[in-house]
This record gives structure tokens, C-alpha cells and sequence, in this order.
């Protein structure tokens, strides 16, 4: 087992030194930072003295070995348009999106797997379409739309709570059920194909003719091995999710590092956005970690 997740850790540090580097490289590809943080009516002498302030003149190569060295070091730079850390700035929001985040996937795991779940039991019943139904409109609304209808119903229609912001747990409910809707349905679909699947099998019919209860063969037999499949889609389903917190928290205004991802982009924030994506990629890296492990004790033969 060890030797598993050590050989699944060093495939998660390649990863991650891969999207530093092409990060680094289309930054810096995409137009000129001094330009975008001063205007266009600085003068060549305002812009020359940024770019000589930021190291932006150095040659590319010199430039990312000095950013590696730096990030080898827990120095993430300082921020082109506020001129504070960027490590700074992005602890002051990610308490934020980790609420948020959290919320959300304990809200799509509660409520999404128990439906598919009794969408299989009940196959082809009212009950599975309704579900189904549900699980196909989830996942086909995008998030900004979702989020826009809640505020019109929940917030301006019945005024039961408030359309923006952050402070009480009242704040946190749209948002996190605006994010959490995508990854409940995706959840909810393949919990039901993949119980479907095992009911299928021979093992399943064998412990029915024994006289086993209906519960005790989807607890005892089934649901192990269909948590195979929907423990993948989880964690492939993780960096969707981080990325549909930029659109939440913009709709919601809520103070996160989603937003502070789509200022940096806007103003060519060379050191946020790449401290942002190092920390998203290896968000992604301990998800899929994490689901490897799960692969491991849920079937050992994975292991091997």
C-alpha cells in the first residue's frame, strides 16, 4: 500500500511542476503586465521602471528559474497591482472558498448519492424519473444560471435570504447550493448506472435466492462495489467544482478566491494567478490522491 500512494505522490509532483510551467509560460505570452496595471497613457518611462521593479525585463528562462527557486521557497511574490504578497492576499480569501467549497460537496454527496440510490431501487418507477429529471436539469443549468434563479425566487420574490455577501450562515446557503447543484446531479446519475450495473451480476442473484432482504443485499453486496465508479466521477469532478466557484462567488458576491482569481486575470496579476492555479492543481492532485487510496481499500486488487 505504500509503495501504491508513494508511486501515485511523485505522479502528483510531475503534475503539478507541468502546470507551473505552462501557467508560467502563456502568462507571460498573453501581453504585457506593465501595460495593463498602468494604461495606456503611461509613459515608456512609468512602464519601463515597472517592468525593471517587477523583473519583467529579465530573459524568460532567467525568469522562471528565479520564480521556481522562489516557490521551492514558499515565495509566491508580490501582487502587481495591490504590491502586497501573493500568498497575502490569497489567505485572506480562501478561508472563504473553503467554506464554501466544503458546503457544497458535504450537500451533493448527502443528497446526491442517496438519490441515485433510491432511483435504482425504484428503477423505472415515478420516483426514478422524478430523480432523474431532477439530476438531468442540475446538470444541463450552468452555475451563473442557477445561482440568478435563486436570487430571484428565494431573495427577491419570498425575501427569505439575502442575495449576497458573506457574515451569517443565511449568506452561505444560495451560494452553496448554487455550487453544489452541477456535482449533486452528476453524483445522483451515476450512483443509480452504477447500482443498476451490480444488481446485474451473479452474485447479487445468489445472495437473493439465500433469502436475503432487499436492504441487507444493497448494503451488504451492492454498494461497495458500485462506489467504484462514483468515487472516479467524484474526484474527476473536483476541479469543475473549483472552477465553478469563480462563477458562484461573482454571482453571490462572496469574498473568495474565485474572485480574486477573475481581478488577477483581468489585470495580468502575474504572481496571484499562478499562486491560484498551484493551488487549484494541487487541490486536483490530492483529490485524485485521495480517490486512488479510496480505489485501494474498496478493491485490493487495485493495489496490486
Amino acid at each position: 500500500m505504500a509503495r501504491f500512494i508513494l508511486g501515485r505522490v511523485a505522479r502528483g509532483l510531475v503534475t503539478l511542476w507541468i502546470v507551473v510551467t505552462s501557467v508560467f509560460v502563456v502568462l507571460r505570452l498573453s501581453g504585457d503586465p506593465a501595460q495593463a496595471m498602468l494604461g495606456p497613457e503611461a509613459s515608456p518611462e512609468a512602464i519601463e521602471a515597472f517592468r525593471l521593479r517587477y523583473g519583467l525585463n529579465d530573459p524568460i528562462p532567467v525568469q522562471y528559474m528565479h520564480y521556481i527557486g522562489n516557490v521551492l521557497q514558499g515565495d509566491f511574490g508580490t501582487s502587481l497591482q495591490s504590491h502586497r504578497p501573493a500568498s497575502e492576499l490569497f489567505l485572506s480569501r480562501v478561508v472563504a472558498t473553503m467554506e464554501l467549497g466544503i458546503v457544497a460537496v458535504i450537500l451533493a454527496v448527502a443528497i446526491g448519492i442517496p438519490l441515485g440510490i433510491l432511483a435504482a431501487i425504484h428503477r423505472n418507477s415515478i420516483i426514478d424519473r422524478f430523480a432523474m429529471g431532477l439530476a438531468f436539469v442540475g446538470q444541463s443549468a450552468p452555475n451563473f444560471f442557477v445561482g440568478i434563479m435563486l436570487i430571484l425566487l428565494l431573495s427577491l420574490r419570498f425575501n427569505l435570504l439575502p442575495s449576497s455577501g458573506r457574515g451569517s450562515w443565511q449568506q452561505l446557503v444560495m451560494p452553496a447550493m448554487t455550487l453544489a447543484t452541477g456535482l449533486l446531479a452528476i453524483l445522483a446519475r451515476m450512483s443509480r448506472s452504477s447500482l443498476l450495473e451490480v444488481i446485474r451480476q451473479d452474485y447479487v442473484r445468489t445472495a437473493r435466492s439465500k433469502g436475503l432482504s432487499n436492504r441487507r443485499v444493497i448494503i451488504g453486496h451492492c454498494l461497495r462495489n458500485a462506489a467504484i465508479p462514483v468515487v472516479t466521477i467524484f474526484g474527476m469532478s473536483i476541479g469543475a467544482l473549483v472552477g465553478g466557484a469563480a462563477i458562484t462567488e461573482t454571482v453571490f458576491a462572496w469574498p473568495g478566491v474565485g474572485r480574486l482569481t477573475v481581478n488577477a486575470i483581468a489585470n495580468r496579476d502575474y504572481p496571484v494567478i499562478q499562486l491560484i492555479v498551484i493551488a487549484v492543481a494541487a487541490t486536483v492532485v490530492i483529490a485524485n490522491l485521495a480517490v486512488d487510496i479510496t480505489y485501494g481499500l474498496l478493491d485490493p486488487r487495485i493495489r496490486r
